[in-house]
C-alpha cells in the first residue's frame, strides 16, 4: 500500500512538473553619465520608466531572466565612466521590465570600493532581487553558495565571476568572486552536491571591443565544457561575440556565449550601441534527466535621448527606429549578423516578432506561481 501510495504520488508530482523551462540572459546593463543626466528629473529623482517597454514582451514571457548589473549602487553622489555608481532607482527597473536574477561579479563592483560594494548587496536583498557573484562578508558567501534557483522544478545553480575588478583591491571583509579555474571547479561541485541539475556559469572576461573570443576564453571554455557546466554566459568586451551548441565529454548539450555585449549602455561606437539577448529552452529527457535543448538570440539596439524621446530606450535591432539613428542601427546589425552568421554553431536567430511574446505567458510555461510553490513543496519532501 505504501509502495503504491509513493508511485501515485511521484507519478501526480511528475505530472504537474513542466517538462520545459525558458531562461533569457542579456548582457551589460551599464549607467554612463550621459544616460544619469538623461534619467534626472526636475525634482533629483531618476526615471527609467520607457528604458525596457519594447523588449519588456520578450523578457517577461521567459520563466527566469538574468542581466549582468554592471555599476555598484554605491549611493550619492552618481557617476559614469570610469568610477561608475548608479541610483537605486535603475535596479528597480531592471526588476519591474521582468528580469528574476542579476550577476554582480565584474570590474566594476568595486568603484566606490568596499563600503559600495556592501550597499550594493543591501539594496539588491531589500528589493528582493537575488543575485551572485559579490558579498558583505565571507559568512554571507557561504550561507548563499551554492545558489541554486528552482525554474518550474528545474533546479539550477548559478555562479558568477569576473577576471578583474581594474586594480582596486579589497579593503576589509567583502568577496568577489575572481575567475579562478579551481575555485569554479569546486564551486561547480558542491553545487552537484546539494543537488543541481544543471550548472550555469557566468563569466566577466575577455578583452574590450573584441568580436571574437581570445584564446584565453576559449580554453576556459573548453575546460568548462569538460566540467560539465550546462550554461557558459560570458561578458565585459562590450560588444558581441559568437555563441554555441556544444557536446560536453559526457555527450550533454552546453550552452556557450562568449559576449553578450551590452544590454543598455551611453557607448557611441557602432559595435557597442547594442546587444544580443538569448533565450535557452531547458527540457527532461524520457527519463526525468534536465537538459539545455535549444537557444536562439536576438538583437537589441539602443536609442539615446534627442531623437525624439527624452530619455535612452532599447528597441529590437531589427525594427526601424527614429531616423537620426538608422546608419547607426543597420551598422550594429550589419556587424552583428556577419559575426553570428559566420561564427555561431547551432544557435539561430529568433525571428519572431517580440510583440509576439506579450501573451506567451498564457500559453507557453509560465505556470501560476501557486502551482510552481506547491510542486516544489511535493519535490522536496
Amino acid at each position: 500500500m505504501i509502495n503504491c501510495f509513493t508511485l501515485l504520488f511521484v507519478s501526480l508530482a511528475s505530472l504537474l512538473m513542466p517538462a520545459r523551462a525558458e531562461l533569457v540572459f542579456v548582457g551589460d546593463a551599464m549607467q554612463h553619465q550621459s544616460q544619469l543626466d538623461a534619467a534626472r528629473t526636475a525634482s533629483g529623482a531618476y526615471d527609467y520608466s520607457g528604458y525596457f517597454s519594447a523588449v519588456e514582451p520578450y523578457i517577461k514571457s521567459a520563466d527566469f531572466a538574468v542581466a549582468n548589473l554592471e555599476t555598484p549602487l554605491g549611493g550619492k553622489p552618481y557617476s559614469g565612466y570610469p568610477m561608475f555608481c548608479s541610483p537605486d532607482a535603475y535596479a528597480r527597473a531592471l526588476k519591474d521590465a521582468g528580469f528574476d536574477f542579476l550577476f554582480t561579479a565584474n570590474n566594476h563592483m568595486l568603484d566606490r570600493r568596499d563600503r559600495g560594494l556592501k550597499r550594493t548587496v543591501s539594496t539588491l536583498d531589500s528589493l528582493g532581487i537575488p543575485h551572485v557573484g559579490v558579498y558583505a562578508n565571507s559568512a554571507e558567501r557561504n550561507k548563499k553558495l551554492p545558489m541554486i534557483v528552482n525554474v518550474n522544478g528545474f533546479r539550477i545553480a548559478m555562479l558568477n565571476y569576473t577576471y578583474g575588478t581594474n586594480g582596486i583591491n579589497i579593503q576589509g571583509d567583502v568577496v568577489v568572486d575572481y575567475m579562478n579555474y579551481p575555485d569554479i571547479e569546486r564551486d561547480v561541485a558542491e553545487a552537484r552536491k546539494a543537488g543541481a541539475e544543471l550548472v550555469c556559469v557566468c563569466l566577466h572576461w575577455g578583452e574590450e571591443y573584441h568580436l571574437l573570443p581570445t584564446v584565453q576564453q576559449k580554453r576556459l571554455a573548453d575546460k568548462l565544457t569538460d566540467l560539465g557546466v550546462d550554461m557558459i554566459i560570458g561578458g565585459h568586451p562590450h560588444v558581441i561575440e559568437p555563441m554555441e551548441m556544444r557536446l560536453s565529454k559526457r555527450g550533454t548539450p552546453v550552452f556557450l556565449v562568449y559576449s553578450l555585449g551590452n544590454f543598455i549602455s551611453g557607448m557611441r561606437t557602432t559595435d557597442t550601441r547594442g546587444g544580443a539577448m538569448v533565450r535557452v529552452v531547458l527540457e527532461r529527457d524520457s527519463l526525468g534527466v534536465a537538459k539545455v535543448s535549444d537557444a536562439t538570440y536576438r538583437l537589441v539596439f539602443v536609442v539615446p535621448p534627442g531623437h525624439g524621446e527624452s530619455n535612452y530606450s532599447l528597441i529590437p535591432a531589427e525594427a526601424s527606429g527614429p531616423k537620426s539613428t538608422e546608419a547607426w542601427r543597420k551598422g550594429f546589425w550589419h556587424n552583428a549578423k556577419k559575426i553570428f552568421d559566420r561564427h555561431n554553431v547551432n544557435v539561430p536567430i529568433d525571428t519572431l516578432p517580440i510583440d509576439s511574446y506579450a501573451s506567451s505567458g498564457e500559453l507557453g510555461t509560465k505556470w501560476p506561481k501557486k502551482i510552481r510553490k506547491t510542486v516544489c513543496r511535493l519535490k522536496n519532501k
